[in-house]
């Protein structure tokens, strides 16, 4: 039973690990790409954010492991990885960190946040997609409901933006 265990957990961490790999590869020609169209002033090759790909591979992966290990101890405890994600970056920011703290800022300043997006966005599309027939056996109902729900949020989205852009003088 424990091996089937094991296994399973080795499934897992070889799928987390070709997921990361995918979509950092993904993620630097996005940067690239949305550069070179937003005629930035410098154009970061793919293998120029490496160190920065290489920061947040291994500060996921910890984040993993902390998630796993917790979820192990603390079976009824549901946090989301992201939240350990997000918990190891802001400490590592700190400037207590020292010289790691100004490498990560240097080296994440050369990749947009906007990039980043592209292949988590592609994979959300690939599982809408993949579950597509269940979402129709809802009903009509959900269909109109999800619209409604991906307009007003689009609108909201477009809102905010507008006000933050007005009061900043961006626009």
């Amino acid at each position: 039973m424990t091996e089937n265990k094991t296994e399973s957990m080795g499934k897992v961490w070889a799928n987390r690990i070709k997921v990361l790999l995918i979509s950092g590869v993904l993620a630097s020609i996005a940067n690239m790409i949305y550069e070179w169209r937003t005629h930035a002033a410098t154009i970061h090759m793919p293998w120029e954010v490496f160190p920065a790909l290489l920061y947040m591979f291994i500060i996921v992966i910890v984040s993993c492991l902390l998630h796993d290990l917790i979820a192990k101890l603390f079976p009824k405890l549901k946090v989301p990885v992201i939240l350990y994600v997000a918990l190891i970056t802001t400490i590592l920011s700190f400037p207590f960190t020292g010289w790691f703290a100004s490498t990560m800022a240097t080296e994440f300043a050369k990749i947009g946040l906007l990039p980043l997006c592209t292949p988590i966005l592609a994979y959300a599309g690939i599982s809408a997609g993949k579950d597509l027939d269940t979402f129709k056996e809802q009903g009509f109902a959900i269909v109109c409901t999800a619209i409604l729900a991906f307009i007003g949020t689009y609108i909201g989205s477009a809102i905010i933006a507008e006000i933050v852009l007005r009061l900043t003088h961006v626009i």
